[in-house]
């Protein structure tokens, strides 16, 4: 008799994988070159005036994570090593590894020089405070023409 197949077996492994095809077209802010893509939170707090990015990323050593801030983007880089299977075999293997590149759109200008971060129960926060705009008046010098416009 013959075996019957189980149809949704590797239904989840499918559906992470055509997440990852169209990922980036449903909207998402990263660029992807393999890897994973640690999911992300973005929060604009008003006192002092701030914008908070936290990211899922645990099990990733500090020492394979940088952070980098150009323009109105946040750079988050980094490796999340494979596990060991300490002499064992994987039935089950589910938590992304491997490389990541992330970009946050921030959407408002940051002071970078005072950005600071903080890591724990493997949640990344980063805290970039806005810059203010700055009014700037200057008077503009007319200068006479000699002739007029179409003449």
């Amino acid at each position: 008799m013959p075996q019957e197949r189980d149809l949704f077996a590797n239904f989840e492994r499918m559906r992470r994988e055509v997440d990852e095809l169209f990922g980036d077209v449903a909207g998402r802010s990263m660029t992807r070159r393999g890897g994973f893509s640690p999911r992300v939170d973005l929060l604009y707090a008003k006192e002092p005036p701030r914008a908070i990015v936290q990211a899922e990323l645990a099990g990733i050593d500090l020492s394979d994570l940088e952070l980098q801030v150009e323009g109105r983007v946040l750079i988050l880089s980094g490796t999340r090593r494979p596990p060991v299977a300490e002499g064992g075999v994987y039935q089950q293997l589910e938590i992304e590894h491997g490389r990541f590149r992330r970009a946050v759109d921030l959407g408002v200008d940051v002071d970078p020089d005072a950005a600071s971060a903080s890591y724990h129960d493997g949640l990344l926060r980063v805290e970039l405070p806005l810059l203010q705009p700055q009014e700037r008046t200057r008077n503009v010098p007319i200068e006479r023409g000699g002739e007029e416009p179409g003449s």
